[in-house]
């Protein structure tokens, strides 16, 4: 499969941790067999409509919210965002974003 659906697994993955399932608990709870929702997580399968609707309903997520993996992305990627919106910035942003920056 491709970048999407490893990304999107990912992405299923995260949300699942951060709730404390196991792929197992999650699979019990989208009425679906936990050897697919593995493939899912590993980017081999992309899942159908119906079970994005499922894992954003059990996430109480918008479907939109599982596509939103930027941050995952390649490390030069992100640097070359950060620029983007530093350059379009005014100075005192960036010294707003600098401070940010320096105190995480």
């Amino acid at each position: 499969m491709g970048e999407i659906s490893r990304k999107l697994g990912l992405r299923i993955k995260e949300l699942r941790e951060k709730r404390g399932l196991t792929q197992l608990q999650l699979a019990e709870i989208l009425n679906m067999e936990s050897s697919n929702l593995s493939k899912i997580e590993r980017g081999i399968q992309i899942p159908k409509e119906e079970s994005l609707e499922k894992i954003a309903s059990a996430f109480q997520v918008e479907i939109k919210d599982l596509f939103d993996y930027e941050h995952f992305s390649a490390k030069q990627d992100l640097i070359t965002k950060i620029n983007e919106i530093l350059n379009s910035s005014t100075p005192d942003e960036v010294q707003k974003y600098y401070k940010i920056l320096i105190n995480i």
